[in-house]
């Protein structure tokens, strides 16, 4: 017999006698300081002098009720954060450059340098200096009432670096040009209906026939366009007037920032939900492009959080990383949750992680007020800093990351 009167198993969490009852009241959780684990406390009893004197062992049952009928209402103590620095390896490179990237961060990788978003446009970057690429001309956004973040542009580049999207996150407008020609090649519009809340979905994808550009062409859909022909590679119907039933492949999702994975077989998507929620999806774009045009209206959802337009890095390409630790019914953590994606389930969190990601390698890179930290998915352990570099842009094929400031280009690849 436990202290909460059940005969039953116990469970990893205690709690306080006041939410051993059949309708338990709101909680706080305490961490323990062991990994993710926390107790269960009423908020009475949290706000004793010396409040994990209340805590008894309780059953699974009673732990599961706690968690079906009472919400979290906040955290006390710290999470274990750990750290087995040792000293990072790689190699750098230092070059003047007075190129001032829009934003401070609107820099983006290319095969054998950086292409940066400045005012007067384009402008490739590289050891040897800079080159004016082509002027960028967006459509004017619309006036609105209620913008949820204020739009902000940022720069795409496809991975062979012949193309680059302009776009406003959490606005409705890009454009699509050809970084030989300085010429654009396609206008994006994701449609009128809720841009404001989400950055602009749009990710470039390697097909056998070119360069592919995934795009938001309304709230809900997705496209895909062969950039060379301009050819739209997804013809299908998913409209719905609002009578009568559902068309069965309607989709009721809003989509967000798009993150190619590895070998350009999964689409990360970083969208959301009424109520609202956070609901990361993948799409199988092998699926999608080889036939199967519904295949992003049946997308895996990962999990359902309270926020979205997190940090996310792809560690493999089944693996995939996003920030903060947190659902829909509980206050978020900083840290990491791990995805299988082929799965569509959680495989690991750690806490600690805070800030822009990336990974390579199998380890994520974040950057931090203080530098570049290390971080280990399999262990949940940082492993090293790069102090005092604060890169703004990732090259995914060589690994090397760029810092682009003060007049000075700097950048850092990890030793394999």
């Amino acid at each position: 017999m436990l202290p909460c009167g059940h005969a039953a198993n116990a469970a990893e969490a205690r709690g306080c006698a006041h939410l051993v009852v059949e309708r338990p009241p709101d909680h706080y959780g305490w961490f323990t300081g062991v990994g993710l684990a926390y107790d269960l406390l009423c908020g009475e009893c949290s706000k004793d002098d010396d409040p994990r004197s209340h805590l008894i062992v309780v059953c699974v049952g009673c732990a599961d009720r706690v968690d079906d009928y009472s919400d979290l209402l906040g955290w006390f103590g710290q999470p274990e954060i750990r750290h087995r620095d040792t000293e990072p390896h790689g190699m750098w490179t230092t070059a003047d450059c007075a190129v001032e990237p829009v934003n401070g961060r609107c820099v983006a990788a290319l095969p054998g340098g950086w292409l940066v978003l400045t005012e007067a446009g384009l402008v490739e970057i590289d050891q040897a200096g800079s080159r004016f690429v082509a002027p960028v001309s967006l459509a004017v956004e619309p006036p609105d009432r209620l913008p949820a973040d204020p739009p902000r542009p940022a720069l795409h580049t496809s991975p062979d670096g012949r193309y680059a999207a302009v776009v406003t996150d959490f606005g409705r407008y890009g454009v699509v040009l050809d970084l030989v020609t300085g010429a654009p090649v396609r206008s994006l519009d994701r449609g009128d209906y809720r841009y404001r809340h989400a950055s602009y979905p749009v990710a470039f994808l390697e097909s056998g026939a070119g360069t592919v550009v995934v795009t938001a062409t309304d709230w809900n859909r997705l496209d895909a366009f062969d950039l060379a022909s301009g050819r739209l590679l997804t013809e299908r119907e998913t409209s719905w007037s609002g009578d009568g039933p559902k068309p069965e492949h309607y989709l009721d999702y809003f989509h967000g920032a798009l993150l190619t994975g590895p070998s350009g077989r999964w689409l990360l998507d970083d969208g959301w939900v009424w109520s609202p929620s956070g609901m990361p999806v993948v799409h199988d774009v092998a699926a999608w492009l080889g036939g199967d045009v519904y295949a992003t209206e049946h997308g895996r959802g990962l999990s359902v959080r309270d926020s979205w337009d997190h940090p996310m890095a792809w560690v493999d390409e089944h693996i995939a990383a996003i920030q903060p630790i947190g659902r829909y019914d509980q206050p978020a953590v900083a840290g990491v949750e791990v995805y299988d994606v082929v799965d569509g389930r959680r495989v690991g969190a750690f806490a600690g992680p805070a800030g822009r990601m990336w990974g390579h390698d199998g380890l994520l890179y974040v950057v931090t007020v203080t530098g570049l930290e290390i971080w280990d998915p399999e262990d949940g352990a940082r492993t090293g800093v790069v102090a005092g570099f604060t890169p703004i842009a990732h090259n995914p094929r060589t690994g090397r990351f760029a810092e682009l400031t003060g007049g000075r280009l700097r950048t850092w690849t990890p030793a394999s």
